[in-house]
């Protein structure tokens, strides 16, 4: 249902509103779809048109359209309450039901220029409805049936235009209407010939309307004004912008942990406290470790220091590190012994390994570079 007073052409919108617009559309889908149907005997459907329309009606609707059948002639009616296509045949069928297919002898003189400016002021009233109601607009299409010329901007090329018809007259108000909905409305074209069984042509051609609507701005106390469109984006948009936006932070986040567990840390290993003058570069991977003392088949490198035994790991989990003493020999760690498995905090850890053979303590410094 829509409201009484017309809607009339606005101010033109902004690409950032346009854009807005477009994004309602990709959340909800659906469209508006009017079949216009020249009714004059000149147009009468044969075998190719009616092929034509059945092609568009099958393949070219989508579930969740709304289908508007406007048979026209001297007179058009406003829009009648719409079929929502669901994509089942019997809605198919029910289209086709409507569809007007044979000619009509008594039908004379089509006032394409009316049909114009009552089909498409229908239609943008429909979409107006929607940003009234806070409800989600839709982009819009026609396809024409006639033999008569669309988009002209004079009253009187049309010869089967009606006598008193008031499109007759370039400068009459409904003249004027409706080329301020041809300017207002983004439209665009495209059309097909179709020759009739005695050699006669008409077009089937779809005007498409991108999802728009009229942008009405009026003055407000304090030097302000109220407008229509952008306070609609906001409520249409701010809470799957927020979503967006916790969905996209959230995939930045996984993406940063997911790249700092594949980075190898680098582990320089200081000998200035013994013999060995030259410092050791380790490599270490989430979920590898590095033995302390003789070399372990399952790690991937190892820190030399005195004995027989492996001491200790270096064992990496994540973003964490961890100092794992195997009790074969002492290990300590700044200065405390190490008998359990202890988590290494800060980048740089002193390890003490004492050498019975020397009654020393063998040091080493390990610099982490994450």
């Amino acid at each position: 249902m829509t409201p009484p007073t017309k809607v009339t052409p606005g101010q033109p919108l902004t690409s950032l509103q346009k854009s807005g617009l477009e994004w309602v559309v990709r959340l909800h889908g659906g469209r508006d779809v009017v079949l216009a149907i020249d009714l004059t005997e000149s147009v009468g459907l044969n075998d190719e048109g009616r092929n034509r329309l059945r092609q568009i009606v099958q393949d070219s609707l989508h579930p969740g359209d709304s289908v508007y059948v406007v048979p026209f002639a001297t007179t058009t009616n406003p829009l009648p309450p719409p079929i929502e296509f669901g994509g089942k045949k019997e809605d198919i069928d029910k289209i086709l039901q409507v569809v007007p297919l044979e000619r009509d002898p008594n039908v004379r003189n089509t006032d394409i220029q009316q049909a114009e400016l009552t089909i498409y002021q229908n239609l943008a009233q429909i979409n107006q409805y929607r940003l009234q109601e806070n409800q989600p607009i839709k982009p819009q299409s026609v396809v024409w049936i006639t033999d008569a010329p669309l988009f002209t901007y004079s009253g009187n090329e049309w010869i089967e235009t009606p006598a008193e018809s008031p499109f007759r007259q370039e400068n009459s108000p409904e003249s004027q209407q409706r080329r301020e909905w041809i300017k207002a409305l983004p439209m665009q074209g495209r059309k097909l010939a179709i020759s009739t069984n005695d050699n006669k042509e008409y077009n089937l051609t779809v005007v498409d309307i991108p999802p728009t609507v009229q942008e009405l701005c009026t003055p407000a106390p304090g030097g302000k004004e109220t407008c229509l469109v952008t306070p609609y984006l906001i409520k249409q948009l701010w809470l799957p912008a927020l979503i967006s936006a916790i969905v996209f932070i959230a995939l930045v986040m996984a993406g940063i942990k997911f790249y700092r567990l594949q980075k190898k840390w680098e582990l320089i290993v200081d000998f200035t406290a013994t013999e060995k003058e030259e410092d050791q570069k380790c490599y270490l991977a989430h979920n590898k470790r590095i033995a302390i003392g003789e070399y372990d088949s399952t790690c991937v490198d190892s820190i030399d220091t005195p004995g027989p035994e492996v001491r200790g790991y270096l064992e990496r989990k994540g973003e964490k590190l961890y100092l794992v003493p195997t009790g074969d020999a002492p290990i300590y760690y700044n200065g405390r012994e190490i008998t359990v498995r202890t988590l290494i905090t800060g980048y740089r850890m002193r390890l003490n390994c004492p050498d019975p053979r020397k009654r020393r303590d063998y040091e080493v410094v390990i610099k982490v570079i994450k």
